[in-house]
């Protein structure tokens, strides 16, 4: 094995077979297991969600309980409404398919557009954020070393999802845990320790209605709601990441949709019981901000003291705080692709984000991913308060199309049993999701809100783009197909065939025309000259043929079928055929090994390929169109082996 192969497979791990059930396993997730990959996004909101609600209050710090009530009632409401749409949309896809196929084309691509910018963000507000509780504890001599840093962790969290999505939640897992039951056991620790005021609570709240009245007196029922909605919007960042599950339920272990169920249950009760637990903690100990402090942390020193163990636990529970947005960070990693690869099968993106590695990983879409995410980072020097302002707007664009697409579907399914039901409560959690929305949009426009809108706007803008490249070019290369398609209408016999004539091996891909196109033009060049013809293919395993066993199944014999159809054509008019077939995830790999194989069979054989020719060819197009038929003869002319390249000119 050459050098740079074992280097690789040394750094992300050897090749799994697709059609390996067991390999399949290994790259699916049961629930536990995807409630620590994808609720991290959600939990680690506990680590500054709760405190931007809380400090928004102000001096009307008792309506903090009813915040805290509303947040456990909206997660769950959230969760069983995308609980509907992991019924409906086994397969993944979630919010982009959601708004998709019950809303359209045009509400689903601003939904995946919105993730992907929201994704991106995540891995960036998570690894900024993270970096900085790390950093509160070091000297400050060491600060300007922070962005470095960040950015190394990006590259480590890109090499390990490159080595599959299982290894890297695995590694991650005892932070996730760690921060859980730490943070639960505080939650409890601190509410018995002040169980006095605990019980003052409610009558607290209570006694201050007439605060409250004379408050609408003086300031009226506008500003008052006004204060209570902006910080219950504020805190709405702990529910970000509930959208990952749906659009990942393809990577959940079969059952999906009770796993994917389960897992929602997991990330509704952990996140409920964290975000609220530290809104309680608030109200019981009342900490007072301390400049370069979290109010988490301040809060847990007044509880923990400064004894050794208080501040050994005090120390251990920052640091998992900054291990866990490392692990949210990771979400963006396990969610962002999935999305940009759906949205890549229906032509808005380009078709090489929808290619898996011999990891079973979408690698383009990891990559681009870092890369923006890196890129964010470098243009705000790393600076979480620049960040936060973008973030958290685009989550709640895709959780209000998705819970309006659900009540869409509901109304035109109403002969469906308990569809009244299932309607009203689709239509309730639009409501919660669309006035969050409203008021982030509002409050956080002018203080950069703006740049996020302009930037999913460029997404957008840029995806209606590819999508017109794409159907154009669609629409002539079917054109092709039903022009250069050739009938069958002799009877077909199979011919012997001598291996030491002269051979014609055909590279065939998924279009007929094309490959009709590279035989006819090979038998007017060369007449009478070939006495074989061979084809070859590679079968490509993407993300929409691994969403199950049965569609691997269903690529597989497409191939199989498409490949006969060509032996038989020439089989009628008397010429030597067969056909040969690889499966796997890189096609240049896979066409390459093949050729290598058939012209130690045929060693008199030249191979054919034809090229696709654009009138305007640029960057652009050579990016959206993947360079295959160059890159094989490139690594054949290694081998020895000639392939020529017929053109084919696309107006």
């Amino acid at each position: 094995m050459p050098l740079g192969k074992r280097i690789k497979q040394m750094v992300i791990g050897s090749p799994i077979n697709p059609f390996n059930q067991q390999g399949m396993r290994h790259v699916s997730l049961v629930a536990f297991l995807a409630w620590v990959g994808l609720g991290a996004d959600g939990l680690s909101s506990s680590c500054y969600g709760p405190e931007q609600a809380y400090l928004a209050l102000g001096t009307h710090s008792y309506f903090a309980l009813y915040i805290a009530i509303a947040t456990a009632i909206t997660v769950f409401v959230i969760s069983l409404g995308y609980n509907q749409v992991i019924e409906l949309f086994p397969s993944g896809g979630g919010g982009y398919k959601v708004a998709s196929q019950l809303l359209g084309a045009p509400m689903g691509l601003i939904s995946g557009s919105a993730l992907i910018v929201d994704y991106v963000l995540t891995i960036a507000v998570s690894t900024a954020s993270a970096m900085d509780a790390v950093f509160s504890i070091l000297p400050t001599n060491f600060l300007h070393h922070k962005l470095i840093a960040e950015i190394g962790i990006i590259f480590i969290l890109l090499l390990l999802n490159m080595r599959g999505v299982k290894e890297s939640i695995t590694l991650l897992l005892p932070i996730f845990l760690g921060f859980f039951i730490l943070h639960v056991s505080l939650i409890i620790y601190g509410t018995v320790a002040h169980h006095e005021g605990l019980m003052l609570i409610v009558p607290t709240a209570m006694q201050d209605i007439q605060e409250t009245k004379n408050a609408i007196a003086i300031m009226g029922w506008i500003p008052v709601l006004g204060l209570m909605f902006h910080a219950y919007s504020l805190g709405s960042g702990t529910y970000t990441g509930l959208e990952a599950v749906s659009n990942n339920v393809n990577r959940l272990r079969e059952p999906r949709v009770s796993t994917g169920k389960w897992t929602m249950f997991y990330m509704a009760v952990s996140l409920s019981m964290t975000a609220t637990g530290m809104i309680l903690l608030f109200l019981l100990w009342k900490p007072a901000p301390v400049i370069g402090q979290t109010l988490n942390a301040v809060v847990f020193h007044d509880m923990l003291g400064d004894s050794p163990s208080g501040k050994f636990l005090l120390t251990l529970t920052l640091a998992l705080e900054a291990g866990l947005l490392f692990v949210a960070a990771n979400t963006g990693f396990l969610a962002g692709p999935s999305v940009l690869a759906n949205m890549a099968i229906d032509g808005w993106m380009p078709n090489r984000f929808r290619h898996l590695s011999t990891r079973l990983v979408i690698q383009n879409g990891l990559f681009l991913f870092g890369i923006f995410a890196i890129g964010i980072l470098w243009w705000c020097d790393g600076k979480l308060s620049v960040l936060v302002v973008l973030y958290s707007i685009n989550v709640f664009i895709t959780f209000s199309l998705s819970l309006f697409g659900m009540c869409v579907y509901w109304v035109k399914h109403r002969n469906e049993s308990r569809w009244i039901w299932r309607l009203a409560f689709s239509f309730f959690a639009f409501c919660l999701t669309s006035t969050i929305l409203c008021i982030t949009l509002v409050t956080k426009f002018q203080s950069g809100g703006w740049l996020t809108v302009v930037i999913t706007c460029g997404v957008i803008f840029i995806c209606v783009l590819i999508k017109r490249h794409y159907n154009r070019f669609n629409k002539k290369l079917a054109q092709l197909d039903v022009m250069l398609k050739q009938p069958l209408v002799h009877p077909v016999t199979s011919i012997a065939i001598d291996h030491q004539q002269p051979t014609a091996v055909i590279l065939v891909g998924k279009s007929t025309g094309v490959a009709m196109h590279t035989l006819l033009n090979v038998i007017r060049m060369f007449p009478r000259h070939f006495k074989n013809f061979v084809f070859i293919s590679a079968g490509i395993v993407d993300v929409e043929s691994f969403a199950g066993q049965a569609s691997l199944e269903k690529m597989r014999s497409e191939v199989n079928e498409n490949l006969q159809y060509f032996v038989d054509y020439c089989h009628q008019y008397g010429i030597a055929a067969e056909a040969y077939v690889h499966f796997g995830t890189d096609t240049v790999e896979e066409l390459t090994n093949m050729a290598v194989e058939v012209g130690k069979k045929y060693p008199n054989s030249i191979f054919f390929s034809s090229k696709l020719i654009f009138e305007h060819d640029n960057i652009i197009t050579r990016f959206l169109h993947n360079e295959t038929p160059l890159t094989v003869q490139r690594n054949l002319h290694l081998e020895g082996k000639e392939l020529v390249i017929l053109p084919m000119k696309i107006y």
